[in-house]
């Protein structure tokens, strides 16, 4: 598959400025993987709060970077384009790297599983090629989630 660039993301997530950190995504390989990447520019919303004369991506950021390339894992899968998902595990949070204006996070991220609307999997975030940032997640896919809750079809009286 060809790089998406910001307008293809869009039609696949609903992260909107100034939230969608990601600005290309490589190596699609829906349903299994993606790399994304993120160039930090001096001049984002966030440097001049984090912090004035010492400028790092907050963590934050970092995370939510990471996540957006891990949605696009399965988000990238046509029935599933544009619709919300929900965060609802994040697990073994690492920070291995200050990063600073000027570099470039390159994300590698992997779907495990992807059953009834849960996607279970991780991303790992690199600069220059060393380990930067890397996280597991559980994202949820609600609307389909919800076709699974065994009293989402009962009347709630």
């Amino acid at each position: 598959m060809d790089s998406l660039f910001v307008p293809q993301i869009l039609e696949h997530q609903q992260n909107r400025f100034p939230l969608l950190f990601i600005d290309r995504i490589d190596d699609l390989i829906p349903g299994e993987s993606a790399t994304g990447v993120k160039n930090f520019t001096y001049n984002e919303w966030f440097f001049p709060a984090h912090f004035e004369g010492n400028p790092s991506v907050p963590g934050f950021v970092l995370i939510e970077s990471l996540v957006q390339t891990f949605i696009m894992t399965f988000l990238s899968i046509p029935e599933h384009k544009g619709k919300q998902t929900s965060f609802i595990k994040l697990n073994n949070a690492t920070f291995q790297k200050k990063i600073v204006p000027g570099e470039q996070l390159v994300i590698r991220a992997k779907l495990d599983t992807f059953k009834r609307g849960l996607a279970i999997g991780s991303a790992s975030g690199f600069v220059d090629g060393s380990l930067a940032v890397s996280a597991d997640f559980v994202i949820a896919l609600p609307d389909v989630l919800a076709k699974f809750n065994p009293s989402s079809g009962l009347d709630q009286k």
